[in-house]
């Protein structure tokens, strides 16, 4: 299994890198990559080549955080203890169905392209790099935008 060896060498530290932007936590991120390249090793089968490798082992390392998510407010609830506060995150608040909805109506709200642009990396999970390329932009054009997209969402939801 030398091919797998080498995708784990080769995108590691990508996968390492996703996981660490959506929990923001060391430890958790390194659980979360090692998780999705056991998951990625017993599913290798299913994967069809129509995207690259990298877009496919992301998307298994963002269902493992939300797996973990939804284990830990089941585990918090169960515990009787109240669920995250609002906080700055909004990828944590979209995670609170009460939240989610006041999150989407201030999306709604937002004019473009920060809408689209903060769409598309949140739920089409595409880099800023290739946000940037659908736009004919820069990488840190869209880094911007997306940054200025949340501050307007937050702003909102005040």
């Amino acid at each position: 299994m030398t091919d797998f060896t080498e995708v784990y060498e080769l995108y590691f530290r990508d996968v390492y890198r996703y996981a660490l932007s959506l929990c923001r936590n060391e430890s958790m991120a390194e659980e979360i990559t090692q998780e999705t390249f056991f998951k990625a090793l017993n599913s290798l089968d299913r994967f069809d080549g129509k995207c690259r490798i990298t877009v496919w082992l992301c998307q298994i390392a963002k269902n493992t955080y939300f797996s973990h998510c939804r284990k830990e407010k089941h585990l918090e609830r169960e515990a009787d203890t109240s669920l995250l506060p609002g906080g700055d995150c909004l990828e944590e608040r979209l995670l609170e169905r009460e939240s989610a909805f006041e999150v989407h109506r201030a999306l709604h709200a937002l004019e473009e392209p920060y809408k689209e642009v903060f769409s598309l990396r949140t739920f089409g999970e595409l880099s800023f790099r290739q946000i940037g390329e659908l736009f004919g932009k820069t990488e840190t054009w869209a880094r911007v935008t997306y940054h200025r997209a949340r501050l307007k969402i937050k702003e909102g939801l005040k």
